[in-house]
């Protein structure tokens, strides 16, 4: 922790490299947006859940830097991650004659995020933006790194652009609104980190599941720095996943899947990721990479963080009909991210009689 109580972690993409501001009493202070740039137009775009909750706090501190600052307020949740509520935020934009150098801002969760992102990657195409996270699972995984998309009926996140914010600023205080659920979601995202690259992580996280469900201060600043510096260090390496970044995905195929299978919204992401994370450790152990009691420790860490471990009955052949069209795919061979060893992983492709026993072990 610095001496201002903030952590700072660098995201390094030469001339796109920007800092994420941990800690407390970030989103109304000044000293968060410094550096940044002032324009005569400002737009914050957020949902109808996290407006009253904290737009006004955010549109008075930002009225110091930016003469006008608008206000779109989306409907929220995964089921209106689409075009129709993408086209709100241009209309917002080309009704107020917004020009180029008009800065947008996320504020709220993942959903939020990767629309006002991708939003901003197009608009005349191309305008400043700024992560406002309000969310853990935005926190620590979906505001930073530039993955900005919108989801098709056919598949999750398939239409979208990598383009990197400005500064992400996670005030951990905006975590305290959250219901229980979202927390248990945001979790599943942290969780991630440890099978895929610090297996102490992981061990830290088995000691401290209560105070982060608890909401404890210090732990939370702990596990969204320390997701960050392993995102940081993933994305410096591979910004548009040529191959590294992939692995971030880690239970994701399996948890795409779901999302897509049940309906948005049906399932938090964090909730399809934790079960699709239980999936993917088993098919490590089947591939022979990770032993039985490794499979244990996920499974159980998912459960503790009050995530589900078995996935909904869709049934394998609709489950392999979704996950072939995961972006991770080739030529219709479906590739998963498998724990290659406790804190290290990779990329495999799988026969789909396997996929279909871990199926058949894990939903229904």
């Amino acid at each position: 922790m610095t001496s201002s109580g903030i952590e700072r972690v660098r995201i390094d993409l030469a001339e796109r490299s920007y800092d994420i501001l941990i800690g407390s009493e970030l989103l109304a202070a000044p000293a968060s947006y410094e550096g940044l740039p002032r324009s005569a137009d400002a737009m914050i775009v957020t949902n109808t859940t996290v407006a009253p909750l904290y737009a006004p706090r955010l549109q008075a501190v930002l009225g110091t830097r930016h003469p006008q600052v608008h206000l779109v307020e989306l409907p929220d949740g995964e089921v209106h991650k689409d075009w129709q509520t993408l086209n709100l935020i241009f209309d917002a934009l080309l009704a107020r004659a917004c020009d180029r150098k008009t800065v947008l801002y996320a504020l709220g969760g993942g959903v939020v995020g990767d629309m006002t992102g991708f939003a901003a990657a197009c608009y005349m195409r191309g305008v400043p933006f700024v992560q406002v996270p309000t969310t853990l699972l935005a926190q620590v995984d979906s505001s930073v790194g530039g993955k900005t998309a919108i989801n098709h009926p056919l598949g999750k996140n398939m239409i979208g652009a990598f383009y990197q914010p400005l500064r992400v600023i996670a005030d951990l205080d905006t975590l305290r609104t959250l219901p229980r659920r979202e927390i248990a979601a945001g979790l599943a995202e942290v969780i991630k980190y440890g099978p895929i690259a610090d297996d102490d992580f992981l061990g830290w996280l088995e000691t401290h599941a209560d105070a982060l469900m608890a909401l404890d201060s210090g732990a939370l600043a702990r596990a969204v720095k320390r997701s960050c510096e392993i995102k940081a260090k993933v994305v410096g390496a591979d910004e548009r996943e040529a191959g590294l970044r992939a692995i971030l995905n880690f239970g994701h195929t399996f948890g795409h899947a779901i999302e897509s299978g049940l309906g948005y919204g049906q399932w938090l992401h964090g909730e399809a990721v934790g079960c699709g994370m239980v999936m993917a450790a088993d098919l490590s152990r089947r591939l022979g990479l990770i032993d039985e009691g490794y499979t244990r420790r996920i499974r159980r860490i998912v459960e503790r963080c009050g995530l589900p471990v078995r996935g909904p009955a869709l049934g394998a052949d609709r489950y392999l009909e979704l996950m072939r069209l995961d972006k991770k795919a080739e030529a219709g061979e479906i590739r998963f991210v498998v724990i290659e060893a406790p804190g290290r992983a990779g990329m495999r492709a799988v026969p789909d009689g396997m996929v279909r026993e871990v199926l058949a072990a894990h939903s229904g």
